[in-house]
């Protein structure tokens, strides 16, 4: 047995024989916007590890934030590394005609191809957790070129038509992946 007291012979967690192998992508800002405008309350990233391990080994866990460098977002940043993400951090970006930039579309799908041919990951599903209809195609070609099974999470009222369609499934945000503050009484 090992220290979570799963069954283990020559370190192998039995657990994960015969299971999906799954990698994971999550497009921080998109959840945090979108379950916020829709439930008005945050994700509970803890519930989905909780529900992605049930289904199979998480090979790969990957975060796409922007860095603004306040305590808040390094405090959930940090809570993110505990549960088994791995953080990537982008600097937010204030251009002198007062836009701004600050999103990891394209270094997430550069992640997603790297971890498709990893011959160490072998991945049967790949979770995407964004509503980005940019990463419609993406998904397409995962499953059609790949045959690995794709999950999308999203708040569904603010997800693209497209991307949902693109996923082999889709996963609305509700119910226990909600951080809801208890009622006062």
């Amino acid at each position: 047995m090992n220290r979570s007291g799963a069954e283990t012979v020559k370190g192998v967690n039995l657990r994960y024989i015969g299971m999906n192998k799954t990698a994971v992508f999550v497009d921080v800002q998109n959840i945090y916007y979108t379950v916020k405008q829709a439930h008005h309350c945050h994700f509970n990233y803890s519930q989905l590890w909780n529900q992605l391990s049930e289904e199979g080994e998480i090979v790969f866990a990957l975060a796409y934030a922007i860095d603004r460098g306040d305590e808040q977002q390094k405090s959930f940043q940090e809570i993110l590394r505990q549960i088994g993400f791995t953080v990537r951090l982008k600097p937010y970006i204030n251009r002198v005609d007062g836009s701004s930039k600050g999103d990891w579309d394209v270094g997430l799908t550069i992640d997603v191809i790297d971890t498709i041919y990893d011959p160490k990951a072998q991945i049967d599903t790949l979770v995407l957790l964004s509503g980005d209809g940019d990463f419609d195609l993406l998904l397409q070609r995962v499953s059609r070129d790949h045959k690995i099974k794709t999950i999308v999470y999203g708040v569904e009222a603010l997800s693209a038509k497209s991307l949902i369609d693109a996923a082999s499934e889709f996963r609305p945000i509700e119910g226990n992946l909600l951080l809801k503050k208890p009622d006062p009484d």
